[in-house]
Order: structure tokens, then C-alpha cells, then sequence
């Protein structure tokens, strides 16, 4: 799970690996159900973002991975576009180490109103599970929301309880802050 700074070059090998694997978990698409499945933790996190013109915006920041980036989830490779089974690499620098999370997206939502996409485990990644970020226009205003289900699959991510948890739940929050900054910035 934790690794010194990987370069360009690893990364890419990862990626390469990731690719040609399945889900780590049998639930694929499971966000996009009202009720999340047994034997994982959920979470469900919402947040009013700006007013119903702050949509276009917060859905381009997006699709190009700015919830992400703004809250230390380096994407890689970064320019890849948010499609429907695009493999990627999420990338979190603790200090001098850093942890590679293969993802890839089961689940694009692209209408008039609402944007988003759900991104699953892939074998490697510290956590089994589903995470979908959705961007929402209605009459009183635009939403982010955030809806996952997981559990620990590293070894040192059980070990660590309540302390990946408490950075999972961080994290999390710095996604819907960053977003909510596009959003109202336009950065």
C-alpha cells in the first residue's frame, strides 16, 4: 500500500497491470442503487455547492478530475478523460511515501443536469469497493454528492482501522471543498 514516490515510468507498469485485471469486488455499479450492499461501510455525502449557474462549471471542473487534484489525488495519467472503463491510478503522497490506488469507471452519468461517474477497486488498491462523485443541478441550487461503499482489503489498511478510516472520511471532505471551489471560483 505505502511505497516510496514511484516515477513516470513505474507508474505507467501499474497502469499496464491494472488494465488487464478485473473488480476486486462483485458489486459493480452498486452506487447507482438506493440501497449500497451488506458487508462494506457506506457513505453518503452531500453538500449544496452554489447556486443552479455554478453547475456548468463544477460538472467541466469534473470531468477533469479537478475534486480530485484539489484535494491531493494525483490522477494518472492526469489528462486521461473521464470515459466509461478507463483505467487510472490514484495517487496519494503521505510525506515521503505514497500510496497507488488502481481505479477504474464502471458507471458514467452525462445528462443535462446532472454529471458524474462511479470509480471501483481494482486488485492493488487498499480498500474493495465503489465510489461515485455526482454533480447535480436542481431549482434551489448545484450539489456535489459522494456515495460509497467499502472495506478494507490491504492488509495494512485493516491493521490501521481507525486511522485509514479517519483519512478515507478526510479525504472525502477535501473532494466536495475542492469542488465547491471550482465551482464558485471557476479556477
Amino acid at each position: 500500500m505505502l511505497f516510496r514516490r514511484r516515477s513516470s515510468v513505474e507508474l505507467d507498469t501499474l497502469l499496464g497491470l491494472a488494465i488487464r485485471e478485473g473488480p476486486s469486488y462483485p458489486e459493480v455499479g452498486a452506487t447507482g442503487n438506493a440501497v449500497l450492499p451488506p458487508g462494506y461501510r457506506h457513505d453518503r455525502h452531500r453538500r449544496r455547492i452554489g447556486d443552479s449557474q455554478v453547475y456548468d462549471r463544477a460538472a467541466t471542473a469534473l470531468r477533469h478530475w479537478a475534486a480530485h487534484e484539489g484535494a491531493g489525488v494525483h490522477i494518472f495519467p492526469h489528462d486521461h478523460p473521464v470515459s466509461l472503463g478507463a483505467t487510472i491510478l490514484a495517487v496519494i503522497s503521505l510525506g515521503p511515501a505514497q500510496m497507488v490506488a488502481p481505479c477504474r469507471i464502471v458507471r458514467v452519468i452525462d445528462e443535462s443536469d446532472r454529471f458524474g461517474f462511479a470509480c471501483g477497486t481494482l486488485p492493488g488498491h487498499p480498500e474493495r469497493g465503489e465510489e461515485a462523485f455526482v454533480v447535480e443541478r436542481r431549482a434551489d441550487g448545484t450539489f456535489f454528492s459522494i456515495t460509497a461503499f467499502s472495506r478494507p482489503a490491504d492488509p495494512l489498511a485493516r491493521l490501521a482501522g481507525p486511522i485509514s478510516r479517519a483519512i478515507q472520511l478526510a479525504i472525502t471532505r477535501r473532494f466536495v471543498n475542492a469542488l465547491a471551489r471550482h465551482g464558485q471560483s471557476g479556477v
